[in-house]
């Protein structure tokens, strides 16, 4: 039982991958816009289950595989935080959110970084997700606003070459 004034949180699940029909929002932006070499793909891996993998390269100043959905209305505005539930195989990733429609725009970036090989749950609170332009990050900019979000995304950068697989269940916000 709450007591007053205690806030309750509760979970909404954005997206679960139970059909293709969530896999398929998501379409590749790779390093291949500034002549990169680098491959993403994002599907279905199985029933409940998308797998985010490809390969980095950081051949012709490349570095960056990643995946995002289109614009649209989430119902993320009471956001605390982004949840996901997902098995990595060590890599460090990034869950992404956009607040414009512009394919070029500021984004949002949080880092995570999930024990390889296991099922876990990460969350990743609004307040830490930084505004980056091009990958850099930009001081002075908003925080997000989790109610302006409009596409969603995962990335993964950092001079991490090689294949990489981000297994995922769901894509969940805590709201309260």
């Amino acid at each position: 039982m709450t007591g007053r004034g205690a806030s309750a949180t509760r979970r909404n699940r954005l997206l679960d991958f139970n059909d293709d029909t969530d896999a398929a929002l998501f379409t590749p932006v790779n390093d291949a816009v500034m002549g990169g070499l680098s491959w993403s793909r994002f599907e279905q891996a199985g029933p409940g289950i998308a797998r985010f993998a490809g390969y980095v390269s950081l051949e012709n100043f490349g570095g960056f595989a990643s995946v995002r959905t289109p614009p649209r209305y989430w119902g993320t505005a009471e956001a605390v935080a982004f949840v996901l539930r997902v098995r990595s195989d060590g890599h460090t990733y990034r869950l992404t959110a956009r607040t414009d429609d512009g394919f070029d725009s500021v984004q949002h970036q949080c880092r995570f970084d999930p024990p390889a090989g296991e099922w876990t749950e990460v969350r990743l609170p609004v307040a830490e997700f930084v505004a980056t332009f091009r990958g850099r990050p930009l001081s002075g900019a908003r925080r997000l606003d989790p109610g302006r979000v409009r596409a969603l995304g995962f990335m993964i950068s950092d001079r991490q070459a090689g294949s990489f697989e981000l297994l995922l269940d769901w894509i969940a916000v805590d709201v309260g």
